[in-house]
């Protein structure tokens, strides 16, 4: 008789497909910010397959990775949805528990823009003339005050004097998130605001302290010139057609369908556009993942069906439901299609 002798974690991925049979709904957990477009796909996907509809839970980026990497078996999740780039600690950790591949899948960009009437004036923002126009405080003459500013001109003189009226996208919005750590906190740190919050904010540790000087950047004024909005981007553009004063906050694919409406504006110098967000250039963008664990395709069911479909035109494309959501197509989206059908696994990071 002939004797194989197989590695530990061959035999642990062999019990684990063996046990995770029993399980036939893909299990999926991660990013907030990756959530609502991974729910879309969810619900898609369960009615137009013969597999059941996935779980699909939040819990943050890190803790998503953090549950993917526990080990391989029905009991941990199959799909890591995540608004950063996983770490090395990351793969030591899921190396440690016998998670040997990950496949890495780019599902698109994040990316917003600011615009407003395409007859109206004409802005170029920094994160700081955000800030300055929306924040609950800002810095004058050296101090934090109740912000007071009326009109654009007083946030930026080279403004248009027209009364400042955003409308931003709510906390539930999937573009939010990117909004408050590309805009507003960035716009924070860059009046001198983020510091001066820091130096009273209240904390055991240096990590409490920066959490709640972030958090009081992130608080917003109350007095109407800051509306958020839960509905769609066509909720937002009605807003502006009926206050033409009103510059809102939309996803790029959004702006593109309606240039005929809306007059964008630019943000550090960069016009946004698909090429600028997929080069990283426009500030307002980051690009979105999810992190798949290799040792469950072929064994949980549809878990391979449910990756090719979140990342096929129909779904991800320019024209697909996430990006009416907000969510930039990526260019090189057939690339990440071939990547997901040859089932190819993340290599080194650079």
């Amino acid at each position: 008789m002939t004797m194989f002798k197989m590695s530990a974690s061959v035999l642990a991925v062999m019990a684990a497909a063996t046990a995770a049979h029993a399980r036939d709904q893909v299990q999926i957990a991660g990013s907030s910010t990756v959530l609502p477009y991974a729910t879309i796909v969810a619900e898609a996907f369960g009615e137009n397959f013969d597999f059941p509809t996935p779980v699909v839970q939040g819990g943050g980026s890190g803790a998503g990775r953090a549950m993917m990497c526990e080990g391989v078996g029905e009991n941990t999740i199959d799909i890591a949805n995540s608004s950063s780039r996983i770490s090395q600690s990351d793969i030591d950790l899921c190396k440690t528990n016998g998670v040997e591949e990950i496949m890495e899948v780019r599902i698109g960009y994040d990316g917003i823009v600011f615009a407003s009437d395409v007859n109206g004036a004409e802005f170029a923002f920094t994160p700081a003339d955000i800030y300055n126009a929306l924040g609950a405080k800002v810095m004058k003459d050296g101090a934090l005050v109740d912000n007071a500013n009326k009109a654009w001109n007083e946030v930026n003189a080279n403004f248009a004097a027209q009364p400042i009226q955003m409308f931003i996208p709510g906390t539930k919005h999937g573009t939010r998130e990117v909004f408050d750590v590309k805009v507003l906190e960035a716009g924070c740190k860059e009046t001198g605001a983020y510091d001066a919050f820091l130096a009273t904010a209240e904390g055991a540790d240096d990590k409490a302290k920066a959490s709640a000087a972030v958090k009081s950047c992130l608080a917003l004024r109350t007095d109407g010139a800051s509306v958020d909005i839960d509905g769609d981007y066509t909720e937002t553009l009605a807003r502006i057609a009926a206050d033409t004063n009103g510059i809102g906050v939309f996803g790029l694919s959004f702006y593109q369908n309606n240039t005929d409406k809306l007059r964008v504006a630019t943000m550090n110098g960069v016009v946004p556009s698909t090429e600028s967000i997929a080069k990283g250039e426009y500030p307002v963008s980051r690009p979105l993942f999810f992190y798949v664990k290799k040792a469950h395709i072929g064994v949980i069911p549809g878990l391979k069906e449910y990756i090719e479909f979140f990342v096929s035109d129909d779904m991800a494309g320019p024209s697909g439901p996430l990006a009416e959501y907000g969510l930039v197509s990526d260019p090189e989206l057939a690339a990440t299609q071939q990547m997901v059908a040859d089932e190819t696994p993340m290599g080194p990071l650079n």
